[in-house]
């Protein structure tokens, strides 16, 4: 016999014996085989939904997480100016507080050296009054020393008043 070709009774008993183990596993062996490569499918595919979906919330949370970033950017912003604008409104009422203080002050010295020189003046002419007083009564004293005299000045301002009443 050759060595390729086998004998008719060992061909019987493999081919028996193989449609034998080949029915058990048909039956028992590759439903469960089978089985389990679709459970393990199934199970790929729904990893890979949960995968999809899990990037598509990963997407939707980062779109979310950079628009409240920009949000919160915005309102930095806005916060930053409304700042700058009532520091700006604060310094601009101050100055304008302070010329009006300022104003104020000017004024009240102002009156108040008129109310001292008012005074000054006043003082002035009263001492200026004594003064030409006391100046005139002692020239008079000195010219109206004779009777006469005195009697010519008396009559000469009795004169005067009676021109200035008519």
């Amino acid at each position: 016999m050759s060595l390729l070709i086998p004998d008719s009774g060992l061909l019987f008993w493999m081919v028996l014996s193989f449609g034998i183990v080949f029915f058990i596993l048909a039956k028992f062996g590759f439903p469960v085989i089978v089985k389990m490569v679709e459970d393990r499918k199934l199970y790929i595919d729904e990893s890979l939904e949960v995968a999809k979906q899990a990037h598509i919330e990963l997407a939707k949370v980062k779109a979310d997480g950079e628009l409240i970033v920009d949000n919160a950017r915005r309102e930095q912003s806005k916060i930053l100016s409304e700042a700058t604008q009532t520091r700006d409104q604060i310094i601009t009422d101050a100055k304008v507080k302070a010329q009006v203080e300022a104003a104020k002050l000017v004024e009240e010295a102002r009156k108040q050296i008129l109310i001292e020189k008012e005074d000054a003046v006043r003082d002035i002419r009263s001492l200026v009054a004594e003064l030409s007083v006391d100046i005139a009564e002692r020239v008079l004293r000195e010219k109206l020393d004779k009777s006469s005299e005195q009697m010519n000045m008396i009559n000469r301002l009795l004169d005067d008043i009676n021109i200035s009443k008519s």
